[in-house]
């Protein structure tokens, strides 16, 4: 980024009131998903200060509670404690078939009703949609539920293809791992992207997922430091100098090796050819400045490197599927993640 760029933050994202999250327990217990809200709310992070969430597990029936893979979870309360939290993660549901107790879908009920964000990942949205919670609002799921849930449930309105919906005070997210996109972007919502950020590399994972449910990751995690010690230090230099331009031949020079030895280093350490691992830094530089700061579109492209504001919408558009402005306008906000806000 030009050094001369000074960076103006955006809508300052606010922490919730209620740090308490509440993760909803049942036997038959969804193991993948219920263990992606606990890495992301569970952990004790005492870098973030005393405004980062809590949380508290609630067992719907009384334990132990089974979980795919043998596991059993003792929960340290009931329906109780989702009436204290200030949000409520339901990790999936134990069956498309499974009915939902109804004083489960009360306890949620209430809990909205009081000001609790109420969040479903993957299957999850079954409980939502039983709970009444989704009528005549936009909600996902996994792909393969997608004809189950809109058959039992009309009267929300489906969206397909995307990692997750926000609509505010209810969350839903689409497959397994979207859970962990979704919770990502809660914090992001809550504490803004540099927070955010930091979480995801903790998990080494992406900050953004581009793409739907029914693609592949666009932007692996870079795995740059097994690929040598020539290669790390120009990533890391790059990313520092987006704005810059960075040819085959100059990243070839920077890494004292050949263009044919750099585009093999690039391939084992990203997944990604030295051209398409730019682009991706820099829309994903782009996102960030979009969702953080006021900069004009035209500060941001050359802020990324991408010399001109119809350069960036175009790639912003071949890669996200939505312009610029139309990104920075739905964030924070809330919408689908594809991007297709």
């Amino acid at each position: 980024m030009p050094r001369s760029v000074k960076i103006v933050p955006s809508s300052r994202p606010t922490p919730p009131a209620n740090p308490l999250v509440v993760l909803v327990a049942y036997d038959r217990l969804c193991t993948f998903e219920f263990g992606c809200a606990v890495e992301v709310f569970g952990l004790a992070r005492p870098e973030m200060g005393p405004g980062w969430y809590r949380c508290a597990v609630a067992g719907i029936e009384p334990g132990p509670l089974r979980a795919t893979g043998g596991v059993q979870v003792l929960a340290e309360g009931g329906l109780d404690l989702v009436a204290r939290a200030g949000t409520v993660i339901v990790p999936g549901w134990r069956g498309v078939e499974a009915p939902v107790p109804e004083d489960l879908c009360a306890a949620l009920r209430a809990a909205q009703a009081n000001g609790a964000r109420i969040l479903s990942l993957c299957s999850g949205a079954f409980v939502l949609a039983a709970a009444g919670l989704l009528d005549g609002r936009r909600a996902t799921t996994h792909w393969r539920y997608a004809e189950a849930l809109t058959a039992r449930h009309p009267a929300l309105r489906f969206v397909p293809d995307v990692l997750y919906v926000d609509e505010g005070d209810v969350l839903t997210a689409a497959g397994s791992a979207a859970g962990l996109d979704l919770c990502l972007h809660l914090v992001r919502r809550d504490f803004g992207p540099e927070i955010a950020n930091r979480v995801a590399r903790r998990l080494v994972l992406p900050a953004h997922r581009q793409g739907g449910q029914a693609q592949y990751v666009e932007r692996p995690v870079p795995h740059e430091r097994a690929a040598g010690s020539r290669l790390g230090p120009l990533l890391d230099r790059v990313r520092r100098d987006l704005d810059q331009d960075w040819p085959v031949g100059r990243l070839a020079v920077e890494a004292a090796l050949s263009p044919r030895a750099l585009h093999r280093r690039f391939r084992e350490a990203t997944g990604l050819s030295p051209g398409a691992w730019l682009l991706a830094e820099r829309i994903g530089h782009a996102r960030t400045l979009l969702e953080s700061t006021r900069l004009p579109v035209p500060e941001v492209a050359a802020a990324c490197g991408f010399g001109s504001a119809a350069s960036l919408r175009h790639h912003f558009r071949t890669t996200l599927g939505t312009s610029p402005a139309a990104y920075r306008a739905a964030f924070p906000a809330g919408g689908s993640l594809r991007a297709a806000e």
